[in-house]
């Protein structure tokens, strides 16, 4: 079975098609989920000693720890490897 491989920072990669869910890190339940993944040695840690800005889950349970921003790892899973340009308001016809 083959699959994208989306970059999730610092020459990381993840095969597009085990991803299950992409969230934010900073409420309660990624809390725990992260400390659980943890003793279960489940948890990856892909983010180089930065902040962890996302949180990757795949279909084997794994959880992946990352410094790009959920958004942009949404727009990558999508296909979508660059944001959309912004429409400069004085040149609008």
């Amino acid at each position: 079975m083959e699959g994208r491989l989306i970059n999730i920072g610092f020459g990381n990669t993840v095969v597009s098609h085990r991803v299950v869910a992409v969230v934010m890190p900073g409420s309660a339940p990624m809390k725990r989920l992260r400390e659980k993944a943890t003793r279960a040695e489940r948890l990856i840690d892909a983010t180089q000693g930065r902040k962890t800005r996302s949180i990757i889950i795949t279909d084997s349970n794994h959880v992946i720890l990352s410094a790009v921003h959920a958004d942009t790892l949404s727009l990558r899973l999508n296909g979508n490897h660059t944001l959309p340009a912004r429409q400069d308001p004085e040149k609008a016809d």
